[in-house]
């Protein structure tokens, strides 16, 4: 794969629901073009782009992979991204490097969910796209049908390249110049409608259709063809300074990490020394290969426009762009999805949490749209992805690549305690041994208060002396992080010390903060406390059909809808909250309601009094769960 530049060379992203042939068109191809002899099989593991052992175990990709096809002289990479929706951020990277997304529909299933999130995904990254119909071998296929519903989906930019005079018209829609020709010549020659073609793909004024069968190869070159005429090339300067943007890591068992980067300018070489200004860091390439699948390539050079692999990088991780100390250049870090679903887990071995969290942060660098956080509060292990397959998906790695095996527990809610009223109450501590004694007195008013805590005295005539005002503060703050009802911690209390009686032999710090801890036992059970839970901000994207069920579900969870916003294509951005409590399932429940075609967003608003049934429920499991200790 040498000899390339940045005119003969094409990167392309595969994009699709699951399922709609993007693995085998690769194969198809491949095979088209000489590379391999047969069709591999993506049920049996023998496909170019499905090579890792979990993609070849589910029968599906889950990985970005890099395949490139040589053909008529030209490189195309195509980026080949799971279909599943846990793995959108797969996408997002693959999007990053391409110059066009290829969306490929089953002829047989049409426009399906996955199409749509295809579609919004090249929308949001302002990305060229075009449509590949597959599978046209398929009994009772009508491809005509399939071309009419992506029209009434997606708009009048969907053409087929077979109605010449509707394409010619919307290339001369696309600037002045060709408006001319085409009014002047009534034509364009191919030069012309190729290069109109590609302007208008870049653009987003046309999105054209393709159509074959990669199970028989019907039309595959042909499709290969039309990405060579009217793809857009890279736009990249290739006599400049080198500059590369890393958009995917790969965790190779034998190699270790691996670094895919789209070179941006300038070229790369073996042995170059460049440098990483997000992390400060010098980055020698070592080695450097071209991949098609899990096979290497010889790669002296990687021009820009190019696609390579950089073996062992060590400082760079995904999103991060490496050019010369003298050169800075920092790329717009990738835009991955925030977590949806989260879960809690513990190591089956005890003191394994040094290994769980060393194996996690490696399956981060693959998938940046993981998360693994500790929840101080509720001391738990938090992981956090876009669904329930992602997670699994990634435990599985855990254990088999780490071996770091998890259970996954229920997941514990950050509850808070309170109080409603106000208490005026006594802690005196006084312990007598023998020798020097144990003294403190104090008398201290609690109430609500705005502030989480807020300490305060007034104390007169010498009854503290103010050497033991802050061992008093001191001994409240420590109790507040346990109160008396489930062991939460408490908030928006005020105290002031207004009075109390010392002892000139036995009085001391301690003495004081012990005092202080029983005034605070004492006063909080008599200031009405109550126990608070975390409300949490929605905001539901969700298509017209689908309004009426999520609006009914969310009361159902305590939710209350706050608004609703129409938004430009259609659809509904409802604005939301409800307790954290009731959330721990709303990926999966908004998935299945809205047939995958729903997303959210969520944030911690505040804190609300849970209602009274819920608090002793709360309240007599954690009496249980101490009983049991």
């Amino acid at each position: 794969m040498k000899g390339y530049n940045k005119e003969t060379i094409r990167n392309v992203a595969l994009l699709g629901h699951g399922g709609s042939g993007k693995t085998t068109f690769l194969d198809a191809a491949l095979l088209a073009t000489g590379v391999i002899s047969r069709l591999g099989k993506v049920e049996d593991g023998t496909t170019v782009s499905d090579y890792d052992k979990t993609e070849i175990e589910k029968g599906y990709s889950i990985n970005t992979t890099i395949v490139p096809v040589e053909f008529n002289k030209v490189k195309i990479n195509f980026l080949d991204t799971p279909g599943f929706f846990d793995f959108a951020g797969e996408v997002q990277g693959a999007l990053r490097a391409a110059e066009a997304a290829a969306i490929l529909v089953d002829a047989s299933s049409g426009v399906q969910v996955g199409t749509e999130k295809a579609w919004l995904a090249c929308k949001k990254n302002n990305a060229p796209r075009f449509f590949i119909i597959n599978k046209i071998d398929k009994d009772n296929v009508n491809v005509d049908q399939v071309v009419a519903d992506l029209q009434a989906k997606f708009g009048t930019s969907v053409v087929t390249l077979d109605d010449r005079d509707a394409v010619s018209e919307a290339i001369a829609e696309v600037d002045e110049e060709l408006m001319e020709i085409y009014f002047d010549a009534g034509e364009f020659t191919d030069e012309q409608f190729n290069a109109g073609l590609s302007k208008g793909i870049q653009q987003g004024d046309i999105c054209p259709v393709f159509t074959c069968s990669a199970l028989t190869g019907e039309g595959v070159k042909e499709v290969l063809q039309k990405i060579i005429d009217v793809v857009p090339k890279a736009d990249v300067d290739e006599n400049g300074r080198p500059v590369a943007f890393v958009f995917k890591t790969l965790a190779d068992a034998f190699l270790g990490k691996i670094s895919l980067a789209k070179v941006v300018s300038g070229k790369l070489t073996p042995g170059m020394s460049l440098y990483n200004h997000t992390t400060e860091k010098d980055e020698k390439l070592g080695s450097m290969f071209f991949l098609r699948g899990k096979t290497q390539g010889e790669c002296p050079t990687a021009v820009a426009g190019d696609i390579v692999a950089l073996g062992k990088l060590q400082f760079t991780k995904t999103g991060d762009t490496l050019s010369e100390k003298n050169n800075e250049v920092v790329l717009d870090p990738i835009a991955f999805p925030q977590p949806t679903l989260y879960q809690a887990i513990v190591p089956v071995d005890k003191g394994a949490d040094d290994k769980l969290s060393s194996g996690f942060q490696k399956l981060m660098e693959e998938d940046p749209s993981l998360v693994l956080q500790r929840n101080k509060e509720t001391r738990q292990t938090l992981i956090g992805g876009q669904g329930e397959i992602q997670l699994a998906i990634a435990l599985s790695k855990l254990k088999d690549k780490y071996g770091v095996a998890v259970n996954v527990v229920p997941q514990k809610i950050a509850y808070r305690e309170t109080i409603k009223g106000t208490s005026d109450v006594q802690g005196k501590h006084k312990k007598q041994t023998g020798g020097s004694g144990q003294y403190g007195d104090v008398h201290i008013r609690f109430s609500p208060s705005e502030q989480e805590f807020e300490f305060s005295e007034e104390l007169f005539g010498g009854s503290v002396p103010k050497q033991y005002v802050p061992a008093v503060e001191k001994g409240l703050l420590e109790c507040m992080e346990k109160g008396p009802l489930a062991g939460c911690k408490v908030q928006n209390v005020k105290a002031v010390l207004y009075d109390g009686s010392y002892h000139p032999v036995d009085s001391n710090e301690n003495a004081f903060k012990t005092a202080a801890s029983l005034a605070f036992k004492k006063g909080i059970v008599e200031a009405k406390p109550c126990l608070l839970e975390p409300i949490m901000k929605l905001n539901i994207l969700v298509p017209d059909e689908y309004v009426g069920s999520v609006m009914g579900d969310l009361p159902t969870r305590r939710g209350v809808v706050m608004g609703m916003d129409p938004q430009i294509g259609g659809g509904q951005l409802l604005h939301a909250e409800a307790p954290q409590a009731e959330l721990f399932d709303y990926a999966i429940a908004l998935r299945s309601m809205t047939q995958a075609r729903g997303s959210f967003t969520m944030e911690f608003d505040r804190y609300q009094e849970v209602p009274a049934a819920n608090a002793q429920k709360i309240i007599e499991a954690h009496k249980a769960e101490e009983a049991d200790a």
